[in-house]
């Protein structure tokens, strides 16, 4: 692939406009890309699919076999190095193939755990020995493999796990002792990547067979949603653990535990993208067949906008996930063969905040979805037999999973702040240039979305200033301020989505004129309309809590001037019927 060039750092999108030369979309995939989508489509379609039923009942000979099956078609090993037995493929490819296998519930959660998770620590921060020991196996899936982390006292603090690892007195092993709850691919799995404290000290990552003495499993846990996959608790007693299995350095355990999941954030963030999408696809089936007062529930206009806006969110999400993922693999696509731990640790940190919206954005796009989908097929989505009931119990763990939506939420405006705290951007010099633009009414776009593009500027500055009320409110200790915070990363998430969602939009204009992009115009329309209501309500809510009187009246005229310029642009009703009628005629998603 030619890479997108990427030349700004993580997180940028907050202060700077993006340069449309950076922007990577759907539209620019490669023909490697759509062969490994077709791959992993194909498979999809005709190996799993048909085997619902049974892998919900938790057939785990059934699961396993259609792991094993997807690493013959090489779909376990895209981010394996090609020396060790992978494919290598980038990040791109990573995600379509995440899209792909999103919409299959429980076994989609064994495969993109396996591939991310329980195989990228390897792949980034095992030794030589290690990655060809463990690698090719793991990529064939010969080997399947699970992540541990969560403790029945540690979950989203993972750094205060209590599991344990001393070193014998003949210095050949470290003795693991402790328990990790929630282990994803638990029963089936050959490797596990458990943390545990050196000398309950220093917090180090191994590599732990599943054969070593002293490592046994609890129970299958009994779970509301995604009932097919192994959930269990992997329990350590005097597990001995060969010392050339320690992953990394003793005491850096957080530097893998931590950099990894943004990847796994990455990526749930595609899997719940390919689920939205396959909500939309049985809902439209569904409502375009039950009629009701005489016609199709889908003639209505009120399901029509449902509809429309359901495939607008699905539009943003899909922007969201394709830009991050040329982000990502322009910090990481040259490091499969680096030994440089903390170049490694470095860029996988670099778009942190990216891969915590992609996450929260997907998981609740998900959500989103499966709750109309629901309401759509009425009293039938209460039902087994129509799938949507699964689908609304599969989706929740979304929002749990690789750190919840809250502290992901934490995460992202901290970044900036820990930014601007050691002198990496000037926050005040940002806060003071985005206020004057919004009074002096921003800058004047010429052509084609010219008030989106515009649009885009107000959510950044308001962005922005409230970022630098809440510092100016808190300073130092704004760390504990999580309800400031909380809104500030929601106004973050809205910036990253529309200016996604917009400049796809302008790219394709540019590229195929008017005609061309008029569904994807459409799309950015609704979305953005949407977003500019919440955004409002978001900062005047934000901004009444930080600062009253004169200031905070003139402020919150000042919000609702600025959001209200962009709020009313075009008829929504007809552009939502369109909308859905487009979604109608091919029976799916679609925005060309």
């Amino acid at each position: 692939m030619n890479k997108t060039e990427q030349i700004k750092e993580g997180a940028s999108f907050l202060y700077s406009p993006l340069d449309l030369h950076h922007l990577f979309t759907p539209e620019d995939v490669s023909d490697e890309h759509r062969m490994i989508g077709a791959t992993a489509k194909q498979f999809i379609e005709k190996e799993v699919i048909p085997q619902k039923e049974e892998i919900e009942k938790q057939n785990i000979e059934l699961i396993v076999s259609l792991l094993h099956k997807a690493g013959n078609l090489g779909l376990l090993a895209h981010s394996v190095p090609e020396q060790y037995g992978g494919l290598g493929l980038d990040k791109i490819s990573k995600g379509i193939v995440g899209e792909h296998v999103g919409i299959t519930g429980s076994y989609g959660v064994a495969q993109s755990n396996h591939t991310c998770i329980a195989t990228l620590p390897i792949t980034y921060f095992g030794t030589e020995e290690q990655k060809a020991k463990y690698l090719p196996k793991l990529a064939s899936g010969e080997y399947i493999g699970a992540y541990c982390l969560t403790e029945p006292n540690a979950g989203s603090d993972a750094l205060s796990a209590q599991t344990t690892a001393r070193l014998n007195e003949a210095g050949t092993h470290y003795i693991l002792n402790g328990t990790k709850i929630f282990i994803t691919n638990a029963v089936f799995s050959d490797t596990f990547i458990v943390y545990a404290k050196v000398d309950g000290e220093h917090f180090t990552a191994f590599i732990v067979e599943k054969g070593f003495p002293g490592l046994s499993l609890g129970p299958e846990e009994e779970k509301m949603g995604i009932k097919g996959s192994s959930t269990r608790s992997v329990i350590l007693e005097d597990c001995e653990v060969p010392v050339e299995n320690v992953l990394g350095e003793i005491g850096k355990g957080h530097v893998i535990a931590l950099n990894v999941l943004n990847l796994g954030r990455f990526n749930l963030g595609f899997a719940c993208m390919g689920g939205a999408k396959q909500g939309l696809k049985m809902t439209i089936s569904y409502i375009q067949e039950r009629k009701q007062f005489g016609k199709a529930i889908a003639d209505f206009p009120a399901s029509k906008e449902k509809v429309a806006k359901m495939a607008s969110q699905i539009y943003a999400a899909e922007s969201v996930q394709y830009r991050t993922a040329a982000q990502l693999e322009d910090a990481l696509g040259g490091l499969y063969e680096s030994t440089d731990q903390r170049l490694i640790a470095k860029k996988l940190s670099e778009y942190a905040t990216e891969c915590a919206i992609c996450k929260v954005f997907g998981s609740e796009t998900l959500d989103y979805v499966a709750d109309e989908a629901l309401q759509l097929h009425g009293g039938a989505g209460f039902i087994k037999d129509y799938g949507i009931e699964q689908m609304y119990r599969d989706s929740r763990i979304n929002r749990i999973f690789e750190g919840t939506n809250e502290i992901n939420r934490l995460l992202i405006p901290t970044h900036l702040f820990r930014k601007a705290m050691k002198g990496e951007i000037n926050l005040q010099v940002k806060v003071e240039e985005a206020l004057q633009e919004l009074q002096n009414g921003g800058h004047a776009y010429e052509g084609e979305l010219a008030s989106e593009r515009a649009a885009v500027d107000v959510i950044r500055n308001l962005f922005l200033v409230c970022a630098g009320l809440t510092f100016e409110a808190f300073g130092p200790n704004l760390v504990n301020e999580q309800e400031a915070l909380m809104r500030l990363a929601d106004l973050a998430i809205y910036l990253f989505a529309t200016e996604s969602s917009v400049y796809r939009t302008y790219k394709s204009l540019l590229k195929n004129g008017v005609k061309e992009s008029s569904i994807k115009i459409q799309l950015t329309q609704t979305y953005l309309q949407n977003a500019l209501w919440e955004v409002e309500r978001i900062a005047r809510s934000l901004t009444a809590d930080l600062i009253n009187g004169e200031r905070s009246r003139k402020l919150s005229g000042l919000i609702v001037r600025e959001c209200g310029r962009y709020q009313t642009q075009g008829k929504s009703y007809e552009r939502n019927r369109q909308i859905a009628e487009r979604q109608y005629s091919v029976g799916q998603y679609v925005c060309s």
